[in-house]
């Protein structure tokens, strides 16, 4: 028997069920004291850092390094976790539905290594690193805040910060976790004495050069 095939709709309603389970995730408070001094710690210079996150394995996406601001080991979703995000506080969970369709997510507790994200800026440059010790270069261009208007439901609408528009969570997550090749960096927002209040999502493109771009144009 044929396998059967999954529509594009179908996987859109699983995603943001994985997305939900996640977000669930994401407020579960351990210690907020390991939190304290993660951005006081000194940041590794970029090769040292390559090579302390390497594993020879080139399809591994195995760190991510914001010059200035983060160095971070990254880990990887159990397979029959979808949920799951890394409680150790110098690490990031690559979420694993998005890598199936191109897109870098990465996931962090906001009272642990999640903490970075909200340091970041539009035109900071985010080096990914892989386990042969290749690196792929992406700029920030967009910063993402939404409140949740029922902070308890994976369906919850949500309303941008920035334009006051309200929206689903089923728009929220296509925009961030579909389209081109980029990173998304996900964290929660604390406000007004709820840890389920918003999201916070942070967008990496790739960044453009010139010569690389020279040598794809004319085939070399």
């Amino acid at each position: 028997m044929a396998p059967a095939k999954i529509s594009l709709s179908s996987k859109l309603i699983i995603l943001i069920v994985f997305i939900g389970i996640i977000i669930l995730s994401l407020f579960i408070v351990l210690n907020p004291a390991l939190a304290e001094g993660i951005a006081n710690k000194d940041q590794p210079d970029f090769s040292s850092f390559i090579k302390n996150v390497q594993n020879g394995n080139p399809d591994d996406l195995r760190g991510v390094y914001v010059p200035g601001l983060l160095a971070l080991a990254v880990v990887q979703q159990p397979w029959d976790e979808p949920g799951f995000v890394s409680r150790d506080p110098e690490s990031i969970t690559q979420f694993g539905m998005a890598k199936e369709a191109g897109i870098i997510g990465l996931l962090a507790h906001n009272y642990l290594a999640g903490s970075h994200y909200a340091g970041m800026k539009r035109g900071d440059e985010v080096r990914i690193i892989f386990g042969d010790g290749g690196v792929e270069y992406f700029i920030v261009k967009q910063i993402l805040q939404y409140q949740a208007l029922q902070p308890s439901s994976v369906h919850s609408d949500f309303r941008d910060l920035d334009t006051d528009i309200i929206t689903t969570a089923q728009d929220v997550f296509r925009k961030v976790y579909s389209g081109d090749r980029h990173v998304t960096f996900q964290t929660c927002i604390e406000a007004e004495g709820n840890i389920n209040w918003g999201r916070l999502f942070v967008i990496a493109e790739p960044k453009y050069h010139p010569i690389l771009s020279w040598m794809a144009s004319t085939g070399n």
